[in-house]
């Protein structure tokens, strides 16, 4: 399976290609950088050429995508969380223009599947990023959280098949 990982922005939106044949490998990974003094409505519309060049150029089995975080109480962060959603909906409307299917994950659930930890800093993914992918250099907090999500994908994926395996009647371990 070939995942095409993405972290969304407006201004910088990380992706990583992920892949699990033989065994889990980065194939590619970078970020996608946007002048902030370009219009919103012409940096939406590079990231979504960005990503149907991506798709194109990787065809990914899926896409997989962090969910904005708002937060609760004095800590929401709507605005950027907003920002965050136009760029998501572009990567949604890639996607489904391509028929590729799409999955979408928490920021929590990315660094529980990648460092088993739910808070793990950004620092902390860059690293075991780097290590399980056996990377030269520590990739940008942004390449580094697209390579995880697609990390988290592959993972999910790999233990929804292992719980759907069934013993038949009869096959029982003793």
């Amino acid at each position: 399976m070939r995942v095409l990982g993405i972290d969304p922005g407006t201004i910088r939106m990380g992706y990583g290609v992920v892949d699990d044949n033989p065994k889990i490998v980065a194939d590619d990974y970078g970020v996608v950088a946007l002048s902030r003094s370009l219009p919103l409505e012409k940096r939406l519309y590079q990231l979504h050429t960005h990503i149907l060049n991506m798709i194109h150029t990787f065809n990914p089995d899926v896409i997989a995508i962090e969910q904005p975080f708002i937060g609760k109480g004095d800590r929401q962060f709507v605005a950027p969380a907003l920002a965050l959603g136009q760029a998501q909906a572009v990567v949604f409307i890639g996607a489904a223009s391509q028929d590729i299917p799409l999955f979408r994950y928490s920021p929590a659930e990315i660094k529980m599947a990648v460092a088993d930890y739910g808070r793990a800093t950004k620092s902390q993914i860059q690293q075991i990023v780097a290590s399980d992918f056996g990377l030269d250099k520590i990739p940008s907090t942004d390449a580094a959280d697209a390579l995880a999500i697609g990390l988290c994908h592959i993972r999910n994926q790999i233990l929804n098949d292992l719980t759907r395996m069934e013993i038949s009647p009869g096959e029982e371990r003793k």
